[in-house]
C-alpha cells in the first residue's frame, strides 16, 4: 500500500504533469471507485482546470477552479499520464481527458481506491480528512504521549492508527520500530515521554529519507513510471537478516506481517 512518501512522490510528479490542464471530459469505467453519485462527479469535474494538488497523510486532494476531490490509492491505485492511443488496461477505471490531448488514467488492480468530491476550501475539516491525526512532521510529543497512555495495543498497531498520526503504514512502522530498538509487540502505554519524542523524530527521519528517494517500490508502486529507491535502504522490512547480521523474524501483529530482529529489538522489562 502506498504510504506517505509514495503518495507525496505521486503528488510532486503529477504537479509537474497536469497543473494548468483543463479536464474536457471524464469517463468512469468502474463506478464504485467514486463515492457518491458518479454522474454528479462528472458534472462537477468536467470543464474544470487542475490548479493544485495537496496531500494529507495518504490522501491526495486535487484542487480545481471551484471544486476538489479526494483520492485514496489504497492498496495498488496509481495515476498514469498517457496518450488516448495507448492500449486501455482492464485496470484503468477512471479516465480524465485533458485539453492538451493526453489522458490521466486512474489504474487500480484491486479496485480498492476511492474518489469523493469535497469542498475546495474546507476539505481538512470534512470527512474523511477530519478524522486523521497529525502527520509526524507536525505531531506534538505531549499530545501523542497522552494518547498512547490510553492504548494497550502493541506499539506497531498504534503506529498504523491513522487517527493517532497519519501517513505511516506497515513498511515504515517496521522500520521505525527497528531503528528505535523497540519490540513491535510492546504495549503502547509502556513508552515514556522520552521514547515517544524519539518515536516521532525517528518517524520524521525515515519518512523524509523515503521522500527524498521517491518512496519504496514494493510490488506495484510507481509514480507515472518513476520507481522509488528507498527499498534499497530498508533495514528490516522483508529482509532475512538485520544490518548487524542477526536473523530477522516475521510474525503477525494484529494481522499485519511484522519483520523484527529478536536481538536488536529485545523486549525491555
Amino acid at each position: 500500500m502506498p504510504e506517505l512518501p509514495e503518495v507525496e512522490t505521486v503528488r510532486r510528479t503529477l504537479q509537474q504533469l497536469i497543473i494548468g490542464r483543463e479536464i474536457t471530459d471524464v469517463k468512469i469505467l468502474y463506478p464504485k471507485i467514486i463515492e457518491g453519485n458518479p454522474d454528479d462527479f462528472v458534472k462537477a469535474v468536467a470543464g474544470q482546470t487542475f490548479r493544485d494538488i495537496d496531500r494529507v497523510g495518504k490522501y491526495l486532494i486535487f484542487k480545481m477552479d471551484d471544486c476538489a476531490f479526494v483520492s485514496h490509492l489504497r492498496m495498488e491505485g496509481k495515476y498514469i499520464l498517457c496518450q488516448p492511443s495507448d492500449e486501455l488496461s482492464k485496470h484503468d477505471h477512471v479516465i480524465f481527458e485533458l485539453d492538451d490531448g493526453h489522458q490521466l488514467r486512474y489504474n487500480d488492480t484491486r479496485k480498492f481506491g476511492r474518489m469523493v468530491l469535497i469542498d475546495r476550501d474546507n476539505y481538512k475539516n470534512m470527512a474523511p480528512l477530519n478524522k486523521l491525526g497529525p502527520e509526524p512532521f507536525t505531531a506534538d510529543g505531549i499530545t501523542i504521549y497522552r494518547q498512547l497512555k490510553r492504548k494497550t495495543v502493541p506499539i506497531k498497531t498504534a503506529l498504523l492508527d491513522q487517527t493517532l498520526m497519519c501517513g505511516i503504514g506497515n513498511i515504515y512502522a517496521n522500520e521505525i520500530c527497528y531503528l528505535m530498538h523497540l519490540d513491535p509487540r510492546t504495549p503502547a502505554n509502556r513508552l515514556s515521554k522520552k521514547r515517544v519524542n524519539e518515536l516521532i523524530e525517528t518517524a520524521k527521519i525515515i519518512l523524509n529519507s523515503a521522500i527524498e528517494q521517491g518512496g519504496t517500490t514494493i510490488h506495484s508502486f510507481s509514480s507515472n513510471g518513476i520507481d522509488g529507491l528507498f527499498q534499497v535502504q530498508l533495514k528490516i522490512h522483508m529482509n532475512t537478516t538485520c544490518p548487524l547480521g542477526h536473523d530477522v523474524k516475521k510474525i503477525m501483529v494484529n494481522g499485519r506481517g511484522t519483520y523484527f530482529c529478536p536481538i536488536c529489538q529485545r523486549a525491555r522489562r
